[in-house]
């Protein structure tokens, strides 16, 4: 079994998901008392967020970078960066060391093509919806992602950093939220990408007959599937 890297606590709520995701899907895949090899490096998240709505990403870049070089030097067989936010970093982290990153956007687009989405919804911080570093993955294996207007980016954002990134679900949230999912229908959207790793925290398949393909639990399957090849 290849030992896990995990780059997370961003937020530590989503890494914790993580963490039980993928020592579930190795329970499953090999029974008994079988569980994860991890090397976790937990950042401290308000520094990260500082520097985020600052845009110091160079710094952010480099921070980053030790860390996962750490967990190369402590004996990790791949990456995994625990945000979706953060994988705008990728290119930069991938470059400092010596292990590959499993990257969460390619994960969720092996799944959505074995489902056959096309058109696709992409929820999460501002910046991984406004900015291409995520959608480029995505639309170079020909799916077509589509993201909500202006007003309801700006809830989506708020809502992370405000309230899930703080472990607060309040119920008013996920109705704006699955209201934002039906908008999205509206754009031809088939699904939607849970694209910020603490929205399933706040919003479940249960909640919408739109298909949901939450990253996290995404990332987690793939991680347990390159840990057992």
């Amino acid at each position: 079994m290849k030992v896990i890297g995990m780059l997370g606590g961003m937020s530590w709520e989503s890494t914790q998901t993580y963490y039980r995701a993928v020592n579930e899907g190795v329970k499953q895949a090999l029974g008994g008392l079988h569980s994860a090899q991890i090397l976790l490096y937990s950042v401290n998240f308000a520094e990260i967020e500082r520097l985020q709505h600052e845009g110091r990403w160079d710094e952010l870049a480099e921070m980053l970078s030790q860390a996962a070089r750490s967990l190369e030097a402590g004996g990790a067989d791949f990456l995994l960066i625990c945000t979706n936010t953060m994988h705008k970093l990728a290119p930069q982290i991938a470059a400092s060391i010596g292990i590959p990153i499993l990257h969460l956007a390619d994960a969720t687009a092996v799944a959505l093509q074995e489902d056959g989405v096309r058109c696709v919804g992409l929820l999460g911080t501002r910046f991984t919806m406004e900015q291409d570093f995520y959608r480029q993955r995505l639309e170079a294996e020909g799916i077509q992602v589509v993201v909500p207007d202006a007003e309801d980016r700006e809830r989506v954002h708020q809502v992370i950093y405000t309230e899930l990134c703080r472990g607060v679900i309040k119920s008013v949230s996920r109705q704006a939220y699955l209201s934002v999912i039906h908008r999205l229908t509206l754009q031809q959207a088939e699904a939607v990408i849970l694209g910020c790793t603490e929205i399933g925290m706040l919003v479940r398949q249960s909640d919408t007959l739109v298909p949901l393909y939450d990253t996290t639990l995404i990332h987690a399957q793939q991680a347990v599937k390159m840990a057992l090849e």
